[in-house]
């Protein structure tokens, strides 16, 4: 009962913060432009609630016209005044918070959670200090205008409200099994809140966290988490939609042709292509601040970003706005009950939007490149969403184009011989562009394709989404394996290996492990507490192999011959107790001044020969989640493995693992 507690309380928590934070995002962003007539703690669309589409909101007013500035002049230096002062003001207020509180807040958490769930114990990460910044340093960086978003985030948030409510049971404060199951159900909890996608959230654990293939009770959690997170979400409906859907998609027919596979298989490509690029420029752009000034200055960083971001936006009228609403628009078809968002469904002004969808796309992959990553919490989905549609727009008035102007050609066959009637829709091309975008990007697959179109309600067309987002996967794949997220942990160095399929080419485990003489060990005849103290503070493994004469008599835990020894010398005069004898074998009562270290011993270690296949030895620590592995030979030690060498192995190709590695806790494992 106490794990079902905490689970749906978990789940009501993460709804309804995901939906006040929405409110909070979009009254801050809305707050750059200009205020509500009859009250300042309303957005723009509640102020201008009740309005019949087309008609004009005279409720809402921007800041030249509440302060009456009538010059042109005056106007435009006012609106872009105020713009990137809030701009800086709430990102700048962002990074002091994450900074000077909760130092985990940054960042999407994401690459942190897959490294928890699959053994790295990080506390610090799941404070309740770090969910309280997390939430509203989130809510301050998105609103800033930041090339950010905060669907990674949310993970986490959920992760810290499951974290932090477990922690009332006595069960769960020292069962790290059953807290990683909190962890995966609240995990999916909060893709579920951030898209909209319950069932998207589920899948996400499941393909990206990689936490419920071998349990069914926590996939159950997770499924039971996800929906009541996602019934939170649509009470309190923060959008005033009563619905789930974010970016609800209007097509004027369920159907496609066959021709139009051309360009969404181009989007593909471009999508994966782009992916890896944006990969390796984020990558670049960690290592970079980490190893310059920058890294010193991290507030300062944030503040001249948001500025440059603040100027550069507000020069392009599809920048401007905030990434969610751009991306609504852009999956939006052309309606004439409907206003045009800027012109975009001008056919005259066809070239103009290209060209500024085109712009808008190649600025964002810049910002997002440099913006996640700096002292903010920040997520990558909903940029690389708002990237991706900006390209497949500009690709499907590309397509319509041609169309108009050639309706008669055999490629167009298929469509309605009068141009007037609807054949492309371009606002679904956007569809496919971000999925492939964030194909590219992520590698996610399936979970990204039921993300989508929960995300979009566009379910009549998941076949050219599943495209798209195969043939993305591909391409980047082509340029190099892994998401952003696995490139991440590899620069940090997260003990987490990837369930991909392992291919040695015939060689054999020698070639990967340890051996012996490089290893430090604990020879049992001859040792003293002297020599084992020393080693305690000399080195700083988790564990180390105890032999004798060669032989393997087991292994022993850091942590346990550490409270040993603190227990031993408790009270006493350290100093003069340090040569006493000690021995990890049973001793004999005529020996009581050597002291009985075998109850800490663990014997039972799994043990392999040199000989056998890596891929066998890597298969081992993916699926048994082993933490070591002993190689022996007639009972002697021959080399060890563990599990950060199997990390560094599997990274070995990757040109900065390790590049943004912390020193390592010693009680960081369980």
């Amino acid at each position: 009962m106490k794990m079902w507690f905490v689970i749906v309380a978990t789940g009501i928590g993460v709804g309804v913060a995901g939906a006040w934070l929405d409110v909070l995002v979009k009254w801050l962003g809305d707050l750059r432009e200009g205020r509500c007539s009859y009250g300042f703690f309303y957005n723009q669309v509640a102020c201008c609630s009740g309005l019949d589409p087309g008609e004009i909101c005279t409720e809402w007013r921007t800041w030249s016209e509440w302060f009456r500035i009538h010059s042109i002049l005056g106007q435009s230096l006012l609106q872009s005044l105020v713009y990137m002062a809030l701009a800086v003001a709430f990102a700048g207020s962002a990074a002091i918070l994450v900074q000077s509180y909760a130092p985990y807040a940054f960042h999407t958490g994401i690459p942190e959670i897959k490294a928890i769930l699959g053994g790295y114990v990080l506390d610090a990460f799941l404070s309740p200090w770090t969910l309280l910044i997390k939430g509203i340093g989130l809510a301050l960086s998105v609103a800033s205008g930041l090339s950010l978003g905060k669907e990674g985030p949310l993970v986490h948030v959920a992760c810290c409200m499951a974290y932090n409510l477990s922690g009332v049971f006595q069960q769960f404060r020292n069962n790290e099994a059953q807290k990683r199951k909190l962890l995966a159900a609240a995990a999916a909890a909060g893709v579920s809140v951030a898209f909209g996608s319950p069932l998207g959230g589920v899948l996400f654990g499941l393909e990206e966290l990689e936490t419920f293939s071998n349990e069914n009770d926590v996939i159950w959690r997770g499924f039971v988490t996800s929906v009541i997170a996602a019934v939170s979400l649509q009470y309190v409906d923060p959008f005033g939609t009563a619905k789930l859907v974010l970016f609800q998609v209007t097509s004027g027919s369920d159907t496609w042709r066959a021709f139009e596979l051309v360009p969404w298989l181009f989007l593909g490509v471009v999508g994966g292509v782009l992916g890896s690029l944006l990969i390796k420029l984020n990558v670049a752009a960690a290592v970079y601040r980490r190893n310059s000034v920058l890294h010193e200055w991290p507030v300062l960083e944030v503040i001249g970003v948001s500025a440059i971001t603040a100027a550069v936006s507000y020069l392009v009228v599809f920048l401007r706005v905030q990434s969610s609403e751009l991306v609504a628009n852009l999956f939006q078809e052309c309606d004439a009950n409907k206003g045009d968002y800027h012109g975009l469904c001008n056919p005259v002004a066809m070239w103009r939007n290209i060209f500024l969808l085109l712009l808008t796309a190649v600025v964002k992959i810049g910002l997002t490149a440099w913006t996640f990553g700096m002292m903010v919490p920040a997520g990558i989905f909903l940029p690389t969403i708002a990237i991706g549609a900006s390209l497949g727009r500009a690709v499907g008035l590309l397509t319509q184009g041609l169309y108009r102007a050639h309706p008669t050609a055999w490629v167009f066959s298929s469509c309605p011989p009068d141009p007037t009637v609807r054949c492309i829709s371009p606002g679904f091309y956007a569809v496919v562009g971000a999925s492939a975008m964030l194909g590219g990007v992520t590698r996610m697959t399936i979970s990204l394709v039921v993300i989508l179109f929960e995300l979009t309600g566009a379910l009549s067309h998941v076949l050219p989404i599943m495209i798209s987002v195969m043939v993305s996967k591909w391409v980047g794949d082509a340029f190099g394996e892994g998401g952003i997220y696995s490139a991440w942990i590899a620069m940090r160095r997260y003990p987490w290996i990837p369930s991909v399929e392992y291919r040695d080419k015939g060689e054999i485990a020698a070639h990967m492990m340890k051996p012996v003489q490089e290893l430090v060990v604990i020879e049992n005849r001859g040792c003293t507490l002297k020599d084992l103290d020393l080693m305690m503070k000399t080195h700083q493994f988790h564990g180390f192999p105890v032999i004798q004469e060669g032989l393997l008599l087991g292994y022993v835990m850091r942590d346990k011959l550490n409270i040993s020894l603190e227990s031993y010398f408790t009270g006493m005069n350290a100093s003069s107790r340090l040569e006493r004898p000690c021995s990890f074998l049973p001793v004999r009562a005529d020996r009581s001044e050597t002291l009985d270290l075998s109850p800490i011993l663990e014997t039972s270690v799994f043990q392999l020969r040199k000989e056998v296949p890596q891929e066998l030895v890597i298969n081992m620590f993916q699926k048994l989640n082993l933490r070591h592995i002993v190689f022996t030979q007639s009972g002697k030690l021959t080399g060890m493995m563990t599990k950060t060498d199997v990390v560094s192995f599997l990274n070995a190709d990757f040109p900065h693992a390790a590049a943004l590695a912390i020193p390592p806790d010693p009680d960081s494992y369980s």
